[in-house]
């Protein structure tokens, strides 16, 4: 194979280890490479149904239950200048996501354009906002773009792996600074054990089991074969094996590109960037209708509130998020008009407004896509898009 390889040592032996199965699993071949049918007429009607349930709920039938049936009266009193901030701060999130994405799996890994990683990554973020809960949509689609990009299945699946663990690795870190700083009074606002030291502790275990999975052996497959070599089911403990392999490979290269800042420099920056704008589009919403919210109390509360995004049954966690955010902030003691009033606009502009572009960047992608088809992209290839020879290494 010829030129400079860009992949990491773990995901050299990874791909290596991978060769023969590549030719051998009809299944496998067939993995990724059919469209994800997400913006279809039946699928787009049955999320707008779910949607508006869940809106009418959220934001109709809440504010009367808990007696605040005048929240919606406040959005009228929104500060035109704070909402545009708020918007503004949209368009970085939106720029420094597509950064993350391409300091992971673009650049050297993969030769994408900023334009075919843009494609990717609104088409990603529309279907993960309109079809599934924790994000699989997006998943399912990016995946099947790397796919037809050219990457390799099992890199592709490793490299999906460091995108979100790089992503998420924030989530869990900010609750414990942000919770240990709360508690001790280091910033201002509620030092409340519920909303600091308990969030701090279960980001804590997930960081734990985090760092565990990226401890699982490179050769945990080929451990695996050999145990069950001639035991009748060694084929499926084999199949079994590859998927602690998958995120062992992809959590330890989110870490390599933490800890090697020439390499993931973009990454790292797209990742804090992304979420310090979601954060900052919160706080606007907030000063829109006066609310001047300290610094530790909307990180804590944004990240709060954003765990019912794996809420199972909603899209994308539609409504729940909402409650869940609407539900924390009560719990710092904001006032509650204005809490609920603030939600809805911070969801208005960070989760609805990128669905129409998102949308519009699916069919562009599409193609996109069929161009790279014309050009004839391997399936398998190596980083620098060469086809990896079958029962090579």
């Amino acid at each position: 194979m010829g030129g400079r390889s860009f992949l990491t040592p773990a995901e050299k032996a990874f791909v290596e280890e991978a060769q023969d199965r590549i030719a051998s699993s009809a299944e496998g071949e067939a993995a990724g490479e059919e469209e994800p049918s997400f913006f279809n007429r039946r699928r787009m009607i049955q999320t707008a149904v779910i949607v508006t349930i869940l809106i009418v709920a959220i934001y109709f039938f809440l504010p009367q239950v808990v007696g605040l049936g005048n929240a919606l009266d406040k959005l009228g009193e929104a500060e035109p200048v704070w909402l545009a901030v708020a918007v503004a701060f949209e368009l970085v999130a939106f720029a420094t996501y597509v950064a993350l994405f391409r300091g992971v799996v673009g650049g050297d890994v993969l030769p994408l354009s900023w334009r075919e990683a843009y494609e990717i990554n609104m088409a990603g973020l529309a279907a993960t906002r309109l079809f599934s809960a924790g994000g699989a949509g997006g998943i399912a689609l990016t995946y099947w773009a790397l796919r037809k990009a050219g990457m390799e299945r099992r890199q592709s699946a490793a490299r999906m792996v460091a995108f979100l663990a790089l992503q998420y690795i924030w989530y869990p870190i900010a609750l414990i600074v942000f919770g240990v700083l709360l508690r001790t009074g280091v910033l201002s606002g509620s030092s409340d054990v519920g909303v600091t030291i308990v969030p701090a502790s279960i980001a804590g275990i997930i960081l734990v089991l985090g760092i565990l999975i990226a401890l699982i052996p490179q050769d945990f497959e080929r451990r695996i074969a050999k145990f069950a070599q001639g035991h009748r089911k060694a084929g499926l403990a084999r199949r079994l094996a590859s998927g602690p392999a998958t995120l062992a490979t992809g959590m330890r290269t989110a870490f390599d590109l933490v800890m090697h800042p020439s390499r993931g420099g973009l990454a790292v920056a797209g990742a804090i960037g992304f979420w310090a704008a979601n954060i900052a589009i919160l706080w606007a919403s907030f000063r829109a209708f006066g609310v001047h919210v300290p610094l530790g109390v909307v990180v804590q509360g944004f990240f709060i509130g954003m765990l019912a995004n794996l809420f199972p049954f909603a899209p994308a966690g539609v409504g729940a998020v909402d409650a869940g955010m609407i539900g924390a902030f009560f719990l710092f003691d904001l006032p509650h008009t204005e809490v609920l009033a603030a939600v809805l606009v911070y969801r208005v502009i960070a989760f609805w407004l990128p669905i129409p572009p998102g949308i519009v960047a699916f069919f562009q992608l599409r193609r996109t896509v069929a161009r790279w088809e014309q050009e004839g992209r391997p399936a398998d290839t190596d980083a620098h898009g060469e086809p990896i020879p079958v029962g090579a290494g």
